[in-house]
């Protein structure tokens, strides 16, 4: 079974920057809408950013123009270029795509939505 895997979170400070990547653990699949999300102690999961497969953006009113997201297609990766953080973007980040898996050669399933298991970003001084 394919899941998505993310990687990159951690401690910065206020002011700083941060990368994340996720990226399917298996080939074999095609993937169209990505997105991240994220979700703070006592609150309920946000999106922060999504990209279609091309190339379209969308950006929470919060972290416009200081977060960037992209995708290497031939890479199955999408990332968040985390710039400026504040103590607000604080919580644990989770990747959402939307995927169909190769049932033999040129033929895929339908497309299903896949969670990612999460990755922690404190801000903090």
């Amino acid at each position: 079974q394919v899941q998505l895997v993310e990687s990159g979170g951690g401690l910065v400070q206020p002011g700083g920057s941060l990368r994340l990547s996720c990226a399917p653990s298996g080939s074999g699949v095609t993937i169209g809408t990505m997105a991240w999300y994220r979700q703070a102690p006592g609150k309920q999961r946000e999106l922060v950013a999504e990209i279609t497969s091309g190339g379209s953006t969308t950006y929470a009113d919060s972290v416009k123009g200081r977060f960037t997201i992209s995708r290497d297609n031939a890479k199955l990766t999408v990332y968040l270029q985390m710039n400026s953080v504040e103590h607000g973007d604080t919580a644990a980040y989770y990747c959402y795509a939307d995927m169909a898996q190769m049932l033999r050669p040129g033929i895929y399933g339908l497309s299903t939505g896949y969670w990612g298991q999460g990755t922690q970003v404190t801000v903090s001084s």
